[in-house]
């Protein structure tokens, strides 16, 4: 068994390029191709597919991934552990993130963190809900922030409510209510976040027996914004996706009590390495002096 070979592998898988593994990992090439040929050849079956599209996973290559990876993180725990016993902090802190957590929480929490732990290094990997999740179950990352509730087969600690508000228009006939009911929007166009990002959007409607109006789903909460300025629809975003609207667009209070409640997942939260155990306290401090 190579740990070496292991962590080459992994990579590869996680940025999809042999050429761009070997790049990250100071290594030719050739050097990372033939840990690939050698890992195959030991094992008797193919794990990546090689073609003019990029590197895919065979169904064998995915099957051993997440034992590969779980591999790799104990042994970068038992590192951590002996780092702890001789007196030292070291490490990596790998996260799944999503956007309004990367751009409201993450840098000032970062920052307090590392000035104290300066040897201590953190990986942010940005996607959906999905995403996060799957990485989560593959090992790609320690934790990951996700809206709860979360798959049943993953552990999950709640952080903070976050109030969904519909956005629409100034020039919006309703825009000049206190309150949207929701059968005043049954009709109405509806821009929504992809699939992926939108669990609590349709949580909350089937709460409230509305069936969608959908004109557009997107990716990015700005281009949902910048949509629902120009008047092609209206929206239904959390509350810290939504500090710098446009001076035209308003945001509005929805009838009863609609939130997202944003936690942090992990297979195991008792397994963690130390230095991920560190962060996450730091992660819960912070949020308490903020809300305090």
């Amino acid at each position: 068994m190579s740990l070496v070979k292991f962590e080459i592998f992994s990579t590869v898988v996680e940025l999809g390029s042999i050429t761009r593994a070997g790049e990250k990992l100071g290594l030719s090439q050739s050097a990372v191709s033939h840990a690939i040929t050698s890992l195959e050849s030991e094992w008797n079956f193919s794990i990546l597919n090689r073609g003019r599209s990029g590197i895919q996973l065979t169904s064998n290559g995915e099957r051993v991934l997440k034992y590969i990876r779980e591999i790799l993180r104990w042994n970068e725990e038992m590192a951590q552990e002996i780092a702890n016993i001789n007196g030292l902090e070291i490490g990596t802190v790998r996260i799944g993130t999503i956007s309004s957590v990367s751009i409201h929480w993450l840098p000032e929490i970062m920052k307090i963190f590392n000035e104290n732990h300066p040897s201590i290094e953190i990986k942010l990997l940005e996607g959906d809900y999905d995403d996060i999740e799957h990485w989560i179950t593959t090992g790609l990352v320690d934790f990951g922030f996700v809206s709860l509730p979360t798959s049943k087969h993953l552990e999950a600690i709640p952080l903070k409510k976050d109030r969904m508000l519909c956005v629409l228009s100034c020039e919006h006939p309703l825009a000049d209510q206190n309150e949207i009911r929701f059968e005043s929007i049954q009709d109405e166009p509806l821009i929504k976040p992809k699939k992926g990002s939108d669990n609590d959007l349709i949580r909350i409607l089937k709460e409230n027996k509305v069936t969608p109006n959908i004109k557009f789903e997107l990716s990015d909460d700005q281009a949902m914004i910048s949509m629902v300025e120009n008047g092609m629809g209206i929206s239904i975003l959390p509350e810290m996706v939504l500090h710098r609207v446009p001076s035209n667009v308003k945001t509005l209070k929805l009838e009863g009590e609609n939130f997202r409640t944003i936690g942090i997942a992990s297979t195991s939260f008792k397994t963690l390495a130390p230095a991920t155990k560190k962060f996450i306290t730091y992660l819960k401090s912070w949020l308490g002096e903020t809300s305090s």
